[in-house]
């Protein structure tokens, strides 16, 4: 007997739905399902929905689900901020240092890979993503706290922003070349996501 794979479904769109006070970020994909994620490190809101669902039925769908995504919310919230911690100029300092050391090994690799390179990178404290690309302008910037963990990571958000130079989204194109790039890059990305120090 032979068993056929089910075709990977299809990104048909991105936007983003203010549903109630939530903004919520909708992939209309060749699926038959809705799928809701709360991502951390900030707490964002996810669904899948198939390709043309309506608006008013994902918002009902995000509706009814509200007490459960208060909860997970709430308890990314508690882990991602432990009282322990705090940024001083030390840490500040050390997690600059590192990554500036790191950087420029990654560019002679990646670049040739990638095609592109950035025009600037700039270093800053972020609460709600890893990093962030300006296609127009080549710009990238990227979270300090990425220098206070493994390399991987760093190197990781580093190919992710990179591969925006390519494709703004984070579409079919996107996935494709993050596929070619850094084959395992969806497990690293779940992986650093478990990874908070603040």
């Amino acid at each position: 007997m032979s068993y056929r794979r089910r075709p990977k479904a299809r990104v048909i769109s991105q936007t983003v739905l203010h549903i109630d006070d939530l903004a919520v970020n909708v992939t209309r994909k060749t699926i038959r399902n809705m799928y809701l994620r709360i991502k951390p490190p900030a707490g964002k809101i996810e669904v899948s929905a198939p390709a043309r669902m309506s608006d008013a039925k994902i918002a009902g769908f995000v509706r009814e689900r509200r007490g459960w995504i208060d909860r997970q919310r709430k308890a990314i919230s508690q882990k991602a901020a432990p009282p322990s911690f705090e940024w001083t100029e030390e840490r500040r300092c050390a997690a600059k240092a590192n990554i500036d050391a790191q950087l420029p090994g990654f560019l002679r690799r990646w670049g040739p890979v990638i095609g592109r390179t950035p025009t600037h990178i700039t270093l800053r404290l972020m609460t709600s993503r890893w990093g962030s690309c300006t296609p127009a302008t080549g710009r990238i910037r990227l979270n300090l706290q990425l220098g206070l963990m493994d390399s991987r990571f760093l190197e990781y958000v580093l190919v992710h922003e990179m591969t925006h130079l390519w494709a703004s989204g984070h579409g079919a194109e996107f996935q494709r070349r993050m596929d070619v790039y850094l084959p395992n890059w969806r497990v690293l990305r779940r992986d650093l996501n478990r990874e908070m120090v603040w």
